[in-house]
């Protein structure tokens, strides 16, 4: 990581056990595309100025701080020597509390990974050692440190030849799922409309590949750009169509690959061996009678 510069150094320490830790940014947006916010008479650029809510007299960088309402139109002015003095001492030092299973944390607390490696020679064996214990006995460790002004719990897991760090939200940060999901209705689906759902999800199944998933946002912002640019004509944009309530049945024999009735029998039997059961038997269909034609006399 001797390209990038390290966001934080300090100490990892677990038991008696410490190194020396860079923690470096494991993703990054600076490589997306970015507007400027333009004068439309002009084309030149504009510029943010903070100004007085007030007076509306702009106010200077140096003159700006942070503060807290306490009452309507009335602040506290807090100054960030007087924060650095009243956050929790860490020393630097990323200690870890506990271990735990990989699974037994929630996935909805990640808020950002980082990438921790050793700092200086003298720490090397001793992360190896940690990152080795941590990957054989398939656990993460819990540890809490300052990082960037704030008290923040970090996980920590092996990976690789090193160590990935994620910062966790806390508790009050994350949202109740009971109450995001309140009003969705509780609909049972059975039936063929189940096996028909768990068939299409069997056809799907893959593995996870990052590199396989383009950003269809990036390319397209890149694709207008390059038009714009160039005086070409500009993509229209594709409407989006949502399945009925009483399509839904005939889209997901679609997505399975049914199309007239003897498809509709195929994929109801491989739906039925996907989930473990015998396929009912179908009646073959009769053919159409026979129609004898007579010349005209």
């Amino acid at each position: 990581m001797a390209a990038h510069r390290a966001q934080w150094k300090g100490h990892l320490k677990i038991g008696e056990i410490s190194c020396g830790v860079g923690l470096y940014t494991a993703a990054s947006t600076s490589d997306r595309i970015t507007f400027h916010t333009i004068n439309k008479a002009t084309g030149n650029r504009v510029r943010r100025e903070f100004v007085d809510s007030e007076t509306g007299k702009t106010v200077e960088r140096e003159d700006q701080v942070k503060g807290f309402e306490v009452n309507d139109g009335q602040y506290i002015m807090i100054d960030p020597e007087e924060v650095t003095a009243v956050i929790p001492e860490s020393d630097k030092m990323l200690d870890v509390e506990a271990f735990l299973p990989c699974a037994d944390v929630d996935d909805v607390y990640f808020d950002k990974p980082y990438y921790l490696v050793p700092s200086d020679e003298v720490s090397e064996e001793a992360f190896a050692a940690v990152r080795e214990a941590l990957a054989k006995a398939s656990v993460t460790a819990i540890a809490r440190t300052v990082l960037f002004r704030r008290m923040r719990t970090v996980l920590i897991r092996a990976h690789g030849r090193g160590i990935i760090a994620t910062t966790l939200n806390f508790d009050y940060e994350v949202r109740s799922s009971d109450e995001a999901f309140t009003d969705v209705p509780d609909i049972k689906i059975e039936g063929e409309m189940l096996d028909l759902a768990k068939h299409i999800i069997g056809t799907k199944k893959g593995e996870f590949d990052p590199a396989t998933f383009d950003d269809r946002y990036e390319t397209a912002l890149a694709e207008l750009v390059k038009a714009k640019a160039e005086g070409k004509s500009l993509p229209k944009p594709k409407p989006v169509t949502v399945s009925k309530p009483n399509d839904l049945l005939k889209a997901l024999r679609e997505s399975a690959g049914m199309g007239g009735a003897e498809s509709s029998t195929r994929t109801k039997a491989k739906a039925a061996n996907a989930n473990g059961k015998k396929p009912k038997k179908v009646p073959a269909a009769k053919s159409p009678a026979k129609t004898t034609h007579r010349k005209a006399s």
